[in-house]
């Protein structure tokens, strides 16, 4: 596959500036940006992930998280390599700290990607593992092609996206499943090297209110980092307040990993107790994540307590949402998409 010219940039002087996410990098000749993906070649930005595939499997779109979209069904995923982010719980950092060069990567026309899909059963396509917004180019061709092919399509991102970066993805992407990982500027800079979080919170808003986006929010819950409580409430309280309580909130366990390998993993009591400051805030729907915990990944009707939806691990047991996402018992809407 031939170099692919980038979208979304301009020349400045030898340089090319980079306005897809919020790193606004002003790359020279020969370098690349901080996701170490897009490079300045002979004065031209080149997307040079386009169509090279690190990645690929048929999961279930609950592992991605998402639960309250197309429940039950399967998602081709992939993914390629880089990231706008250099987290240090990465529990992906073999791809999303590699560069294009670093391996083989096989490539995937986007045009084939629909019918991968088709051939293994799944209903939608989820651009995931590594960091997709990068990739923004190839993430627009498969999606066109997968939404023309009646297939759904996923972001699972960390959301550092400029606002013209998500509209150059915004008629293509139906779920925007986003991590925000902390409440604050200084957590950000801590976990996930990178200056502010407002940009994260920002995306995730246009991306449902511009763009009629599915959202779900995961936050990964490392000890000492991001477990108080004002980051806790805030979360929630914006959850509820920009994004609608019925928001999908899935509170995720971290594993000790990388550089943050000397944290223990989330006690199960602060999981919960994270889920009850959720449920305190006004949200509907508070999973808990990478966790055995009975009933933490069910949904349950927030009007009549039905629960609705029986989950195991990545797996739906049961299903008795009715097929326009209301309860059947007290006709609630709730916000699922079947």
């Amino acid at each position: 596959m031939s170099a692919h010219i980038a979208d979304l940039w301009e020349t400045e002087a030898s340089r090319a500036h980079c306005r897809l996410c919020p790193n606004d990098c002003r790359i020279a000749e020969g370098r690349t940006g901080v996701c170490g993906v897009r490079r300045n070649v002979e004065g031209q930005l080149i997307a040079e992930t386009y169509g090279r595939v690190s990645s690929a499997a048929v999961d279930p779109i609950e592992k991605k998280p998402v639960f309250h979209y197309r429940p039950g069904t399967l998602a081709f995923s992939i993914g390629s390599v880089g990231c706008s982010m250099r987290c240090g719980h990465c529990q992906n950092w073999q791809i999303s700290r590699a560069n294009p060069d670093d391996g083989p990567l096989s490539l995937l026309p986007p045009e084939d990607v629909p019918v991968m899909a088709r051939r293994h059963g799944c209903e939608g396509v989820a651009f995931t593992y590594n960091e997709p917004v990068i990739w923004a180019e190839y993430v627009r061709d498969a999606a066109k092609a997968a939404k023309a092919a009646g297939l759904y399509t996923v972001m699972v991102t960390n959301g550092y996206v400029t606002p013209e970066g998500l509209d150059y993805l915004g008629d293509s992407i139906d779920v925007w499943r986003v991590d925000v990982k902390g409440f604050s500027d200084e957590t950000y800079r801590k976990l996930c090297h990178v200056p502010h979080v407002a940009p994260v919170l920002q995306q995730a808003e246009r991306a449902k209110s511009t763009w009629g986006m599915h959202v779900e929010v995961v936050t990964n819950v490392v000890p000492t980092v991001n477990d108080d409580e004002a980051t806790i409430r805030g979360i929630a309280g914006w959850i509820r307040d920009a994004l609608g309580p019925d928001t999908p909130w899935h509170i995720t366990r971290f594993f000790p990993y990388l550089e943050m390998s000397h944290l223990p993993a989330t006690p199960l009591p602060t999981l919960r107790w994270a889920r009850v400051v959720g449920r305190e805030e006004g949200l509907s729907f508070v999973f808990l994540g990478n966790v055995d915990e009975p009933g933490g990944e069910d949904t349950a009707c927030p009007q009549c307590g039905k629960v609705l939806i029986e989950r195991n691990g990545f797996l739906v047991d049961r299903d008795g949402v009715s097929p326009q996402g209301h309860c059947p018992d007290c006709g609630r809407d709730l916000g699922i998409v079947k």
